[in-house]
């Protein structure tokens, strides 16, 4: 199409960086240029997206307004810089084929959920009726199918459907929403579905879904192909199915996350507000945490009084629910334990197939494997628990220059994170690379990462822990080395996500992190910046008997607690806690930690958090990561205004709260009420702490980082409490306290320590 304008007084050029690759964004330029009557050209680059422009001064300002006003609903624009150039003479406005320039690359947006224009033609496009892989430029698979820059079709996991000539139409012309979607596709030439059942393979796509449908309604366990792998569904309403699934899961005790049919459904079975509401229908439709109201079968969640709720963000997700009558399905991953989620379809037969009652495997491959993510409200702001789909690979924009370093992340919940220019772009969801899986899961993604962003490492940033895999994988490559310490890399995370570069306050409560001493740390009171850290005070010391088992054992560090405490009279015959287990082993116990006998020293909160909650009787032995605190949490009376005693000195001492318990305990004062006074005291040592250091060194920013802080309820209460005390309050919201986003903090410090060297 050509549009005769009046003649132009200048050339100009405009870049645009950020999100603008795989959202519609060349197309949205074209139709803005021709509403204008402005002649030039577009082009999709690695390093974003490039404008020639023929305009005079006030059209320029009108256009580039109006960009930023208009832009497509997935992109996110970073920049706009606009130059006027040597004079071009345009005839008409058109879109010129990608380039790869340098290697600057431009954002790479993530999978985003499908759009209701895509659900209508779905209901009414002959070639798309039910067609579960139906997308445009404002939905659809992207992170997932992407191989490499700049992101055309040729480079995804789409090359192998040559497009038919419906679809090659809608993908040429200008005007239509599918226009240069890479993922574009039909019946007729697209990604299929095949359901394979014990003694059948149904390939008929009308009777995959029917059948699929007829299973989960007759209480049966489906594993399906999804956009970053495979998950599992099935019947959240029935008890023998959920029980049966987590049996064969392995998977005793973590809650199942639940997909609901539509948001009046949810709301049925728990409790939301309007950014609750917001997180759940938004493009990244993560798992958001809310209150149960107890509907479920009692195995979905397991007594904790929140679930894990999300809405259909797949054309397959509406299909099943559309063909069905159930009003929710229990939506897990797809693998078993704690391994990665399963990508493979020949992988999904052989293991899950002997899980589950069929398995629903598609002919499109997935590139990029990504679990859903998990977020909460707290404060009324989004907070990531678990950054992956819908998240990752969105950038965060820093206040240094990071190009070319590494950082591998921590040892749980891994993520890991490399830096381009002022972007440090922090990987999806990896997992524990205590598994052997998980861990070739990290090395690949990062090996993808090195291709997709055109990343070649200079230094690498790692835990200064040299046990952790992440760190010896950093030690056996021959580049400089920069040993981070754990907590340190918390409090620059949470900096880095809210661009302070200036000593802070800075608070870090986890569960284990390695010390400058070679003890455990985990409630550290820091003065520090990026290029160093001040340790102020920390909680006790306390003996963790057996080491790590106490992580799966609470009750060791009841024990602990108590023995510190009282000596070898806390065995009372009136603490329910100890009726079940044996004497004997408790005696061995305790002439271990006399003898110091693998009994290493923490100052973990996490390890307070495991005590209390055994003591009171909540979880005496953890069947996941972290379960003996989120119980802990999950039963404290918000009504509760009282606290407990604590000593504060070199160090802050719990003996007075936990003698208190003990009295509370010996009272029957319920669980709840202790809970509550417990998580009251923890708020209380936190702001009466950080007013002290505040007064000492005259700061005022205060930042809250690790996993002690995706509490809610200590969260809000500390946050209210220290703005109330004139102070600024910083605290994770896109990128989480927990150990997912530690990689952040690594990548910042050790880009000021190589500024540092260089200025030397």
């Amino acid at each position: 199409m050509t549009v005769k304008v009046h003649t132009f007084s200048k050339t100009f050029r405009i870049r645009i960086q950020g999100r603008v690759q795989g959202v519609g964004f060349r197309p949205f330029i074209y139709r803005l240029a021709t509403e204008h009557k402005l002649n030039g050209q577009v082009e999709n680059r690695n390093d974003g997206v490039v404008i020639l422009l023929n305009c005079r001064n006030g059209e320029l300002e009108e256009f580039v307004g109006r960009l930023r006003a208009t832009a497509p609903p997935a992109s996110f624009i970073d920049s706009v810089h606009a130059e006027q150039v040597e004079n071009i003479s345009f005839e008409g406005f058109e879109i010129v084929q990608s380039s790869s320039v340098s290697d600057t690359v431009t954002e790479v947006s993530p999978d985003i959920a499908v759009c209701p224009d895509c659900l209508e033609d779905m209901k009414t496009q002959a070639n798309r009726i039910d067609y579960p892989f139906i997308n445009c430029t404002n939905c659809g698979p992207r992170f997932t199918i992407i191989q490499d820059l700049p992101y055309d079709r040729a480079k995804t996991t789409m090359a192998p459907f040559e497009m038919c000539p419906d679809c090659h139409q809608e993908y040429t012309d200008i005007l239509d929403r599918r226009f240069h979607a890479q993922p574009v596709a039909c019946a007729r030439c697209g990604p299929s579905y095949l359901l394979h059942t014990a003694g059948d393979i149904i390939s008929d796509p009308a009777q995959v879904i029917r059948h699929t449908v007829r299973l989960l309604e007759n209480k049966g366990i489906v594993a399906i192909k999804g956009l970053g792998g495979f998950f599992i569904a099935c019947d959240p309403f029935c008890e023998d199915t959920v029980t049966r699934l987590r049996q064969l899961k392995n998977r005793e005790g973590k809650p199942f996350a639940v997909m609901f049919r539509d948001l009046e459904t949810l709301q049925q079975c728990a409790l939301t507000n309007e950014p609750e509401e917001e997180a759940l229908q938004s493009l990244k439709r993560p798992i958001v945490l809310l209150k149960d109201k107890g509907k479920l079968a009692p195995s979905v969640n397991n007594g904790f009084d929140t679930i894990g709720a999300l809405l259909p963000y797949m054309p397959l997700h509406h299909l099943l629910f559309e063909h069905s009558g159930l009003p929710a399905m229990v939506l897990t991953s797809g693998n078993i334990s704690d391994e990665p989620i399963m990508i493979e379809n020949r992988e999904a037969g052989r293991i899950l197939g002997r899980i589950c009652d069929a398995v629903l495997t598609c002919n499109r491959d997935i590139h990029n494997r990504t679990d859903d993510s998990v977020v909460r409200i707290v404060h009324e702001k989004e907070r990531v628990f678990r950054r992956s789909r819908g998240y990752a690979p969105i950038p965060v924009k820093v206040s240094r220059q990071v190009e070319g370093i590494l950082a591998t992340g921590a040892e749980l919940v891994n993520c890991f994170c490399i830096g381009k220019g002022n972007q440090a772009l922090l990987s999806q969801h990896i997992g524990d690379l205590k598994n052997l899986e998980t861990y070739g899961f990290f090395t690949e993604s990062i090996e993808k990462y090195r291709q997709l962003f055109r990343f070649e490492p200079s230094m690498i940033a790692a835990d200064m822990h040299p046990d952790y895999l992440s760190s010896r994988y950093a030690q056996n490559h021959r580049l400089p080395l920069v040993p981070v310490q754990h907590h340190h890399a918390h409090i620059a995370s949470c900096m880095a996500e809210h661009g302070l570069d200036e000593k802070v306050i800075g608070v870090a409560l986890d569960g284990t992190g390695y010390g400058d001493d070679g003890r455990i740390w985990g409630s550290e009171f820091m003065v520090c910046d990026f290029n160093e850290y001040r340790r102020i005070t920390h909680f006790e010391y306390m003996k963790m008997p057996g080491g790590d088992m106490v992580t799966h054992e609470p009750w060791r560090m009841a024990v602990s607690l108590l023995y510190n405490t009282y000596g070898w009279d806390f065995h009372r015959p009136d603490l329910a806690f100890l009726k079940n287990i044996d004497k004997h082993q408790i005696d061995m116990l305790c002439q271990a930690m006399d003898a110091c006998i693998n009994a290493p020293l923490s100052s973990g909160a996490g390890r307070l958090f495991d005590g209390v909650s055994a003591m009171i009787n909540l979880c005496t032995h953890s069947r996941f990561h972290a379960e003996a605190p989120m119980r802990l949490e999950s039963v404290a009376d918000e009504n509760v205004t009282e606290a407990y005693p604590f000593r504060a000195g070199k160090t802050i001492s719990f003996r007075p709260a936990l003698d208190a318990i003990i009295r509370d305990l010996c009272q029957n004062q319920p669980a709840p009420v202790i809970s509550a006074r417990f998580h009251n005291t923890i708020v209380n040592v936190i702001e009466q702490t950080v007013r002290k250091i505040s007064d000492t060194y005259n700061l005022n920013n205060v930042v809250l980082s690790g996993g002690t802080f995706q509490n809610k309820y200590i969260c809000e209460k500390l946050e209210n409490r220290l703005f109330q005390a004139g102070l600024n309050v910083y605290s994770h919201e896109s990128v989480p306290a927990n150990d997912g986003g530690i990689a952040l903090g690594q990548l910042m410090i050790a880009a000021a320590k190589r500024n540092n060297m260089n200025h030397q």
